[in-house]
């Protein structure tokens, strides 16, 4: 895989096609959204799906963290689909977190899925995260940023349309606009929100650059003003198909 440089306050980050950020002169890894064991909570409610999602999210982050081999690894909130999904971690995959984690820095941002901390793992838990200019967030924050504070976040599980000949290709992508930076879901059963909805387009209403996911790179094209396209959308449903 092909990772794109971004450089944001002086500072070259790598978007990875795996969906992932990495900070090579911190030796930092960020990856949000894991939403570990989402399965079994649908599973407990009788909404029966595979039960491999936190297999599956565990064995790409294992081939991202080999790839990177980082010192840091910030977990952007959302890491557990719920606040008792540690205690349901299956015992092998439990094992298999802990070994990922081992050696490292790790830091859990808390999220609206799992506002504590989660037991029995290395760690530290905090809201966020702030490393010289930039600051990692769950959730972005709609005020205006601080000159020269740069943030990442999580959260909204940004997905978009790329344009192409007969019509557009939709994926999960991150989204800048030089000043935030938004972070795909890294989970294996997590959804998307596109990026013309209003919850993103608010914070990015000037536009940005969307790098969409592809197998082994990212593709990536200029969004334009998303508040004109949230309008444009919103039309769309009201005039129905």
């Amino acid at each position: 895989m092909t990772a794109a440089p971004l450089h944001m306050a002086g500072q070259r980050l790598m978007l990875d096609p795996a969906g992932i950020c990495a900070w090579p002169a911190q030796k930092l890894l960020a990856v949000t959204d894991l939403h570990l064991e989402k399965g079994s909570h649908f599973a407990a409610r009788g909404q029966f799906v595979p039960p491999y999602d936190t297999r599956d999210t565990l064995e790409r982050l294992g081939a991202a963290l080999r790839k990177w081999n980082p010192q840091k690894l910030v977990l952007m909130g959302d890491s557990f689909h719920d606040r008792h999904g540690c205690a349901r971690l299956p015992p092998a995959d439990c094992a298999t977190l802990k070994r990922l984690l081992e050696g490292r820095e790790v830091t859990w941002l808390l999220g609206n899925h799992d506002p504590e901390p989660p037991e029995g793992l290395p760690g530290t838990a905090v809201t966020e995260l702030r490393i010289g200019a930039i600051i990692f967030r769950h959730e972005a924050q709609a005020a205006r940023l601080p000159l020269g504070v740069i943030e990442v976040s999580g959260h909204f599980h940004p997905k978009a349309t790329m344009p192409v000949r007969g019509g557009g290709v939709t994926r999960p992508c991150f989204l800048t606009d030089g000043r935030r930076l938004m972070l795909p879901a890294f989970g294996a059963f997590t959804g998307g929100l596109d990026i013309r909805d209003p919850a993103i387009a608010k914070l990015f209403h000037r536009g940005g650059r969307a790098f969409l996911i592809g197998q082994e790179r990212l593709y990536s094209f200029a969004t334009g003003p998303l508040r004109g396209a949230m309008r444009a959308m919103e039309a769309e449903a009201a005039n129905g198909p």
